[in-house]
């Protein structure tokens, strides 16, 4: 016992220093590896939320176009403001007739419109967008059986517009001359709709017109 204690005495007394310093870099070490595996906090950040996309803007919608038949001839015609009008359609009854090409018409600069029509017809349909409308009903008497007013005489109802013998050459003053009705409508069923009823004589119409937004 007091052998060994005097050894490590006499041994350790040289070491001491020695030991010391390994044991203070060892803590070092040890410091410095535990500072090294600490992880900072990770930054908060409050984004903000994105803003909805606007919505598109909605395409207005495109106005009716203005719609002109002609009565009585299978063809189109082009009159002189350069309009389009359809050939024959939208009658229910009744018969078609064209007039010579020299056939003289007045109170007009498109004659060629008034040498054809429809007579005998019991009503028109055509169907167009709900809304209020501007009708041009184009008559012109060009029929050489009469001679005179009282011969041809008819009414007609126009979405509740009535119109009692009607006589073309009285509203015209005379044959061969143009005379245009003029009726304001408002349409709420998705289509225009004319009764005629013959009174003296057939109905007879030249052209119609349905001008929209009017």
């Amino acid at each position: 016992m007091h052998t060994n204690t005097h050894f490590l005495r006499s041994v350790g007394g040289p070491l001491m220093p020695a030991l010391a310093v390994i044991l203070f870099i060892g803590c070092q070490s040890g410091k410095k590896q535990s500072g090294s595996s600490a992880t900072a906090p990770a930054a908060t950040t409050h984004s903000k939320p994105a803003s909805p996309a606007p919505a598109p803007a909605l395409a207005p919608k495109p106005a009716p176009a203005v719609i002109r038949i002609r009565a009585g001839d299978t063809a189109r015609f082009t009159d002189s403001g350069g309009n389009k009008w359809l050939a024959d359609q939208g009658f229910a009854d009744g018969e078609t007739i064209s007039r010579p090409g020299d056939t003289k018409i007045e109170n007009t600069k498109d004659p060629g419109l008034y040498r054809s029509e429809r007579y005998g017809m019991t009503s028109f349909s055509y169907r167009v967008p709900d809304g209020k409308y501007t009708l041009k009903l184009h008559f012109a008497e060009t029929y050489d059986g009469i001679t005179g007013p009282g011969q041809r005489v008819f009414s007609f109802n126009v979405e509740g517009h009535e119109f009692k013998d009607f006589d073309i050459w009285v509203k015209a003053g005379g044959p061969q001359r143009v005379y245009i009705e003029t009726v304001p409508v408002e349409i709420t069923d998705g289509k225009l709709d004319i009764k005629f009823t013959a009174n003296i004589q057939n109905p007879e119409i030249n052209g119609i017109e349905i001008i929209p937004g009017s």
